[in-house]
């Protein structure tokens, strides 16, 4: 990637790689709309992840 950008958690921003510390963000992303984007793919990854069967095995008492 010649250019990248990250989704800073603290400040709500999309950032170049000179940015807040990588823990308080998410990236890298190839487009500056990627990473703009970058909340609404973790709700859809999470939300894939959370009706997974291979993720979710029944509790006990329940088929």
């Amino acid at each position: 990637m010649d250019e990248e950008f990250w989704y800073c958690l603290k400040h709500h921003t999309v950032e170049p790689r000179e940015g807040c510390k990588n823990a308080d963000r998410l990236g890298p992303y190839a487009t500056a709309d990627e990473a703009a984007h970058a909340l609404e793919k973790v709700a859809q990854r999470n939300e894939e992840w959370d009706n997974d069967p291979k993720w979710n095995e029944p509790k006990k008492g329940e088929s």
